[in-house]
């Protein structure tokens, strides 16, 4: 009986999990790699976030975006970020993504997007908008 009592709550929790991952951040939206140029030039502060590894960010990137890995996210933000500025996140995956926008909106983030899809599928158009770098005011 107890043995199925933690295997339940074991479950439970690994299904909470999953579900909070997979659960859409309030202040993320998905546009379309051609509509970023559009919400760029609506959006003057923009700035573009790459949360992969550094290794993954060096062999391909787009011009003009920063990096800073999802592990390092929550404790490096404040350097090239602040909570009124616009993000484009480009990650590899949906979990990443989504993780990268819970940890900026725990720190007051409330514009922040994402490309529907592959980001480097869609490179040449992300590397032709006109973002603010790191440490540009």
């Amino acid at each position: 009986m107890t043995v199925r009592i933690i295997l339940f709550v074991l479950l439970v929790i690994s299904l909470v999990r999953v579900l909070r991952y997979a659960w859409p951040v309030r202040s993320l939206s998905f546009v379309e790699a051609r509509d970023v140029r559009e919400l760029a030039d609506q959006s003057l502060d923009m700035k573009m976030l790459d949360v992969r590894d550094a290794v993954d960010y060096e062999k391909n990137n787009i011009r003009g975006s920063i990096n800073i890995s999802l592990g390092r996210l929550a404790y490096v933000w404040q350097h090239c970020l602040s909570p009124g500025d616009s993000v484009l996140i480009l990650a590899d995956s949906y979990y990443k993504r989504n993780k990268a926008a819970r940890i900026l909106n725990k720190q007051g983030f409330r514009k922040l997007y994402a490309v529907n899809g592959d980001f480097l599928g869609n490179k040449r158009t992300l590397s032709d908008i006109s973002v603010k770098g790191c440490c540009e005011g």
